[in-house]
């Protein structure tokens, strides 16, 4: 069973809270009874690569230049995906996943990747348990972003999917996540959430650390609208991706067979803060 596992590192040595997160999640990953190689994308930051080699995990190195991004960008996340993705296709790997580097996941998995799952599969976990401030807030609130995705694809599907990376350009912040769930849409995936089954512990980070704040976000995330909006449009999927908000996303992943009882708990929280989330739209 050999897993090709998407990650970037954020930059070391700026924040002691950030290399100790990004620490626990390589020993996180190498206590995995599991053969993994990760494929790493990173835009210049300064000793990533020797980060790795010092926790003896096995590795696919990729840099690319940042004056090669547009004016002011520190990465992108389309460039990683199609590294990642070219990559697997010409190598034989079972499971290609998509992680950020700021999450723990329960040793579990090593069950669902031992497991018989079926040939063009999605599977995610949502929602994560957040640590924010160094707080645990409750794995019942629901909050925006999947921070782990695992697929198995036939070469065919992965192809398709590298062809529709090439379609999209996405850098900094945002329009991600909404991205791959199009993508498994595309192409017609069997889909799973894995919140029941696995755990992820997801550490939030500090603006401060790092240069970035809410309005850094939200500018970004508007950019990366326009490139989405001309992905949606292209592959003729529903303009509910572009403005049903992470709801439509929710709706469009949700399946029974999937549910216990904390993930309806979820649900019936996040929708019961529908109307107000529609008056905040609306008026905006």
């Amino acid at each position: 069973m050999k897993i090709l596992w998407q990650v970037s590192f954020r930059p070391l040595y700026k924040s002691k809270n950030n290399d100790d997160i990004q620490e626990k999640f390589i020993k996180n990953i190498s206590k995995l009874n599991l053969d993994i190689t990760l494929a790493v994308t990173q835009f210049d930051e300064v000793g990533i690569e020797d980060f790795i080699k010092k926790n003896n995990l096995k590795y696919k190195y990729f840099n690319f230049p940042k004056n090669k991004l547009p004016e002011g960008k520190k990465y992108s996340n389309s460039i990683m995906l199609k590294n990642s993705l070219e990559y697997y296709i010409k190598n034989q790997y079972n499971y290609f996943v998509f992680s950020n580097s700021d999450v723990i996941i329960s040793e579990y998995i090593s069950k669902i990747f031992n497991s018989e799952k079926p040939e063009d599969y999605m599977g995610f976990i949502y929602p994560n348990i957040l640590i924010k401030n160094g707080n645990k807030i409750n794995s019942t609130t629901p909050h925006y972003g999947i921070d782990f995705i695992v697929f198995k694809l036939s070469k065919q599907k992965a192809i398709d999917f590298l062809n529709l990376v090439k379609m999209y350009q996405q850098y900094d912040w945002g329009l991600i996540d909404n991205f791959y769930i199009a993508c498994s849409d595309k192409m017609k995936l069997n889909t799973e959430n894995l919140f029941k089954k696995i755990k992820l512990i997801k550490y939030e980070n500090k603006f401060s650390d790092f240069d970035e704040n809410r309005d850094w976000q939200i500018k970004s995330w508007n950019e990366n609208f326009i490139f989405f909006k001309e992905f949606i449009k292209k592959n003729k999927l529903s303009i509910f991706y572009l403005y049903g908000s992470y709801y439509f996303l929710l709706i469009k992943l949700f399946k029974i067979k999937d549910l216990n009882f904390d993930l309806i708990i979820v649900y019936l929280k996040l929708f019961l803060n529908l109307p107000a989330h529609i008056l905040k739209k609306i008026f905006h």
